[in-house]
């Protein structure tokens, strides 16, 4: 959640700032869009120092976690990646070449937890 708070008044920051430079009529959108981005770079570096410090200390928390438990991605992922290895196991022993072959198509779009999804056209 402190990354979305940092992100969000770093685009707060942005917007204003844009919204002002385009009012004094300063050129093309283009250039107000670039100074505006440079001064909110400045301004959110002197002003944000707190959200900031947060948002890194939450993403040191995370790299720390996840170094500890050995996790790469998130828990979701890694289920779901671990029944993809299940799914290509099993069609392997079954002898089938392609593991697509011998699914039931029926099956064929359906996530770990037996729900149908909508197959990519």
């Amino acid at each position: 959640m402190p990354m979305v708070i940092y992100s969000a008044l770093r685009l707060a920051i942005f917007a204003v700032l844009f919204v002002v430079l385009y009012a004094l009529n300063l050129g093309h959108w283009v250039v107000c869009a670039v100074i505006a981005a440079v001064l909110a770079f400045l301004v959110s570096y002197l002003a944000l120092r707190g959200p900031r410090e947060r948002a890194a200390q939450y993403l040191a928390d995370r790299a720390a976690r996840r170094k500890a438990t050995g996790e790469q991605f998130s828990r979701e992922i890694e289920d779901d990646a671990a029944f993809e290895d299940a799914v290509v196991e099993a069609a392997e022993t079954a002898g089938a070449a392609d593991p697509a072959e011998s699914a039931d198509p029926a099956d064929q779009h359906a996530d770990r937890t037996g729900r149908a999804q909508a197959p990519n056209a």
